[in-house]
């Protein structure tokens, strides 16, 4: 066989950081195994291989023999074994210290369990910049693979990337290898005879090319339909047999192999980038003819991301400082246990959006909450904080250039954003290590059915019509209707909005409060054009899972009737369930919490989460009537438009008259209450009036859309619905 044609296969496998128990072994059986157990079978033909250290972990704990199977591929040079940052984290959005700590992190670790470290690495969605050239060289990393798409944005044809280039920043040299598109989407989805006449003509064409077919191993059988294809139809046997049949003129090889026996082809320079389609994501216009989407841009389209980042940030300052100033053995290991937390926290899933879900998928943004929580738990032991404690902190926390307020203890922590209607934006349960708040306001995306379309859930048609939200679903935004709004008109913004406060400035201050401190914030706004000044002062003390809120209302117009309400959404609380439920004031259970609930005057609504040990009570000072609804975003996966649960939007209102001095006021308290997940007493269901659950939403959409948050707990349905988890099964 003289100049023949390299063909390298480089498989990738990756589940994220809180991902289900359920989706992760269901894409194990479907994909993983049959896949790793079919190409043991052809011992001439060699495969790049990269599982993801968040795979890995869970594979460690659950599978432990396939990774020993892999090791064993490895020893005989069948596998060859491809490293990466731990988490398969967006580069670009960490510190070179976190890229590189990751980087260096996976590689120690793929080298105790594979007996070798990895020499190439795997480059999360191929999202590329310049600078990551030197953090690889750092950590010893020879080589990794983007796309022919990022090479043409060099100027570069295909038939000008049948080999590797070299690459250099600060003075340090990496090969990058080519992924063909035109491979990508022919395996393994055209029949193997297609694949062999599309490499014979490049054969012909260059002798000794260098091919790369680079791709997610998910597509050999977890994506709808694969599984039948690939193995019951044995589409990977026949072509694996097929290369096998032209060894001649084929030779399937490793990128570590080419590097032993080609030459570069030059130097080249890529620009940042990534593939064609996380371009067209990226882009915030979705009729341009040439996208020019960077992954950046993610942060622009969904605020929640950027908050995410920008917390993220914050966590991986504080270990970089903690870490520095380690000074003895033990706290060297705890900053270790924060930045292993940090790590996991930037896993990138969660932290853009394209046809796998991302950030529309809830307990991937609570994954990252709580590892962030868990890396502050960590310093905080590190930096010998005693409790207990509080502090109330003012700093740019989002990175929008306005301050925001932090108060904190041991139980909570709270985020207010001033500048955006005085809006509480997160709130962390440590305890739990739970954002309250982790959800995502619903927007128009550009697959989105018209209008008088319907979305699809659970491969069902609903009647739920898609709704858009006009502000980020935060808390403490407050709210004026007319007096006659209803719960369905809130739910469906339809309510005409009579002020300004939601999305206006607050001034704010911090003060002490006895032993406690207070955030005041405060807006001279309009309401039916007549000057109205909103105060709220929320008030936070050690040691207590508690948030005070005092409102006042000046210069309300008097004899005018109005109807006041405060908008809270509640993240992480699944719908559908038996142990998942609303509570009225008297302790019954009004109804899971996928279903509206209007209550008359009632002086508390309960949200209970047994599944968690979560029981989160709103009350109020004053008799309020309470709306409940679900927020349901309409999302695309490989499965087509699925509709989740993001959060539940609680709203205390008050139809009020201003008094003979045109004021109002009230107070409101949020409280939480931890247990060992499980263990919350359960709530026998009792009659409840009717009225209470709102007849505006019958069992569809509300009630029938579900998913899993810890798969240990059954999910426990109407007879008339079937509970499917909402999946996140990685890769394009």
């Amino acid at each position: 066989m003289t100049n023949p044609l390299r063909l390298v296969l480089v498989l990738h496998q990756h589940q994220p950081v809180g991902n289900l128990e359920a989706v992760n072994e269901e894409i194990y059986r479907d994909s993983y195994l049959p896949l790793l157990e079919t190409l043991a079978e052809y011992p001439s033909l060699p495969v790049n291989l990269h599982v993801s250290g968040s795979l890995v972990d869970w594979l460690s704990a659950r599978h432990p023999e396939y990774l020993h199977r892999v090791r064993e591929l490895v020893t005989a040079q069948r596998i060859e074994i491809l490293g990466g940052a731990y988490h398969d984290p967006i580069l670009p959005m960490l510190s070179h210290t976190d890229r590189r700590g990751q980087i260096d992190t996976f590689g120690r670790r793929l080298g105790q369990l594979c007996g070798v470290r990895p020499r190439g690495m795997w480059l999360a969605e191929r999202i590329w910049e310049p600078s990551i050239a030197a953090d690889m060289a750092a950590c010893d990393i020879e080589h990794t693979v983007l796309d022919d798409y990022h090479f043409h944005a060099a100027g570069l044809a295909n038939d000008r990337l049948r080999g590797y280039y070299l690459t250099e920043a600060a003075g340090q040299l990496v090969a990058l290898f080519a992924g063909d598109e035109q491979l990508r989407y022919l395996i393994p989805f055209a029949e193997p005879e297609e694949t062999i006449a599309y490499l014979r003509g490049i054969a012909q064409a260059t002798p000794g090319a260098v091919m790369v077919y680079a791709d997610d191993a998910e597509k050999f059988g977890s994506w709808p339909g694969m599984r039948e294809r690939v193995y019951e139809r044995q589409w990977l046997r026949r072509f694996l047999a097929a290369l096998t049949a032209h060894a001649d003129w084929l030779r399937v090889t490793t990128l570590g192999e080419t590097i032993d026996h080609v030459p570069p082809l030059g130097k080249v320079y890529v620009p940042e980038g990534s593939y064609r389609e996380m371009d067209t994501w990226s882009t915030l216009s979705s009729g341009s003819s040439r996208p020019q989407g960077t992954w950046r841009n993610f942060r622009v389209k969904y605020p929640e991301i950027d908050e995410m980042y920008c917390r993220m940030l914050a966590v991986s300052r504080r270990c970089e400082a903690a870490a520095a100033e380690a000074d003895d053995d033990p706290t060297v290991a705890v900053v270790r246990e924060a930045q292993q937390a940090l790590y996991r926290a930037q896993c990138g899933c969660a932290y853009w959006h394209g046809i796998f879900g991302g950030v529309y998928v809830p307990h991937l943004r609570q994954a990252v909450y709580q590892n962030l929580i868990e890396a502050e738990k960590h310093l905080d032991t590190a930096a010998g904080r005693s409790e207990p404690w509080l502090s109330a902190t003012i700093d740019d926390f989002n990175l929008d250039v306005h301050k925001e307020l932090q108060l904190a203890n041991s139980k909570l922590s709270l985020f207010l954003a001033p500048e955006a209607g005085g809006s509480l934006y997160e709130l962390d349960v440590r305890e739990t290590g739970s954002n309250l708040l982790a959800t995502l306001a619903r927007r128009p995306e550009p697959y989105h059915p018209q209008p008088s379309a319907t979305a699809t859930s659970d491969n069902e048609a609903t009647t739920q019509p898609l709704v858009y939200d006009a502000h980020c679903r935060r808390s403490l935004l407050d709210h004026f209707f007319d007096a006659s709004a209803t719960l369905d008109e809130v739910a469906m913004n339809r309510a005409i909005e009579r002020g300004d406060f939601v999305q206006g400035r607050y001034r704010a201050r911090l003060r002490r409060t006895g032993e406690g401190v207070c955030a005041q914030l405060a807006r001279a706004g309009h309401l039916w054009g007549r000057g109205v000044t909103v105060t709220k002062e929320v008030t936070l003390w050690a040691e207590r899972a508690t948030m005070n809120v005092h409102y006042e209302l000046t210069g309300l117009p008097p004899g005018q009737p109005l109807q006041f309400a405060i908008e809270f959404n509640f993240a992480g609380f699944p719908p559908g369930t038996a142990d998942r439920y609303f509570v009225d004031a008297r302790n019954q259970v009004l109804s899971d919490l996928g279903r509206r609930v209007d209550l008359p005057a009632a002086p508390s609504l309960r949200l209970v989460d047994r599944c968690q040990g979560l029981d989160v009570s709103l009350a109020v000072s004053e008799p309020a009537g309470f709306w409940a609804f679900p927020i349901l975003s309409t999302s695309r996966s490989q499965r087509g438009l699925e509709t989740i649960q993001q959060s539940v939007a609680v709203m205390p209102h008050w139809r009020i008259v201003g008094d003979a001095t045109g004021r109002f006021a009230v107070d409101l308290q949020l409280s939480v209450v931890t247990s060992p997940a499980g263990s919350h007493p359960a709530l026998a269901l009792r009659p409840v009036p009717q009225q209470a659950v709102a007849a505006a939403a019958p069992r569809t959409a509300d009630s029938t859309v579900r998913y899993v948050i810890d798969s240990a707990h059954e999910q426990i349905a109407p007879k008339s619905a079937t509970a499917t988890p909402t999946r996140y099964m990685y890769g394009l």
